[in-house]
């Protein structure tokens, strides 16, 4: 059986208050990734000024790295320009987000014996965490 190098890898637009994250969402962050449920392989931060033009940072670009240091960032460029500006448009005017690419760590092994049993991922979808916390307490 062959292992393979990366997991199933996600794509994530992250809004958030300011012009960047904070220490306790780098806390988390750093978290998932010390606790090998996801590696970090791409990050971009982006803005929209109040005149709709886009602002791209890299993680590189960055001279205090965000209060994110240490991060081994794997595949730095994986998100490329068309994969941002796809992106960015559901970014509003005056708003701050950041783009991560991370590979889903927890299941690399997992898709490893799936393909070589000859399976497939016929369908997946993800459900946002606050849709689904607002279901169950509302079917309580």
């Amino acid at each position: 059986m062959v292992e393979f190098a990366y997991g199933p890898v996600e794509v994530l637009l992250l809004t958030f208050d300011g012009d960047r994250p904070g220490p306790a969402l780098s806390g988390a962050l750093r978290d998932l990734i010390e606790e090998k449920t996801i590696t970090l392989l791409d990050l971009i931060f982006v803005s929209r000024n109040l005149d709709g033009d886009l602002r791209t940072i890299e993680v590189d670009d960055l001279p205090d790295k965000a209060q994110l240091p240490d991060l081994d960032l794997r595949e730095l460029g994986l998100a490329g320009l068309d994969d941002v500006e796809e992106l960015a448009v559901r970014l509003e005017p005056g708003a701050s987000a950041a783009i991560l690419v991370v590979e889903l760590t927890w299941a690399r092994h997992f898709a490893s014996v799936l393909a070589a049993s000859g399976g497939s991922v016929l369908y997946q979808e993800r459900i946002p965490a606050p849709v689904v916390n607002a279901v169950l307490e509302a079917a309580r």
